[in-house]
């Protein structure tokens, strides 16, 4: 089954890396990674995907507040958090057809045109997983030059909140 864990850890050097060996020394194996620092620059939240049975994600969040960087952890509730990925599209466009085309994927899933150059469009996307997937599928019959995707990011609904 699917966990989303947010962490808040202190801002130090090897606090992610710290994180991350406890997951590769134990054999779990984390979907996605997303780290940046919040509104106190001496904490940074760390959203972190995996899949487990309920006891091992468990035994995951016991081992993760045992770590000294680590200030909170939540397990975010199934249903009740909203969850996004980012991502940064550029696709090559040799002709007028090709220009209109990538428009007008584009305007179905509400992606941005950021960047024109004469033969690349660069497209950013924000959603879900699977939207973020069949954005990527759309331009099957493109030249796909680069795919950049953030980790998800999520956040509990309603007044449920990680924080100090």
């Amino acid at each position: 089954m699917r966990h989303v864990i947010s962490i808040l850890l202190e801002n130090e050097t090897g606090a992610l890396s710290r994180v991350a060996g406890l997951f590769s020394a134990r054999g779990y194996n984390i979907k996605s990674l997303t780290v940046a620092p919040t509104d106190d620059p001496s904490l940074s939240r760390m959203t972190l995907v995996t899949h487990g049975e309920p006891q091992i994600i468990e035994q995951i969040i016991k081992q993760l507040n045992k770590l000294i960087d680590v200030v909170k952890v939540m397990d975010l509730p199934q249903g009740s958090y909203i969850v996004r990925e980012m991502l940064l599209l550029k696709v090559a466009s040799s002709s007028t057809d090709d220009c209109a085309l990538i428009k007008r994927i584009s305007d179905i899933f509400r992606a941005r045109i950021i960047d024109v150059k004469k033969r690349t469009y660069t497209i950013e996307l924000t959603g879900r997983s699977d939207k973020l997937d069949s954005f990527i599928e759309a331009f099957e019959c493109q030249t796909v030059l680069e795919v950049v995707r953030s980790g998800a990011m999520g956040i509990a609904r309603g007044n449920i909140a990680l924080h100090l």
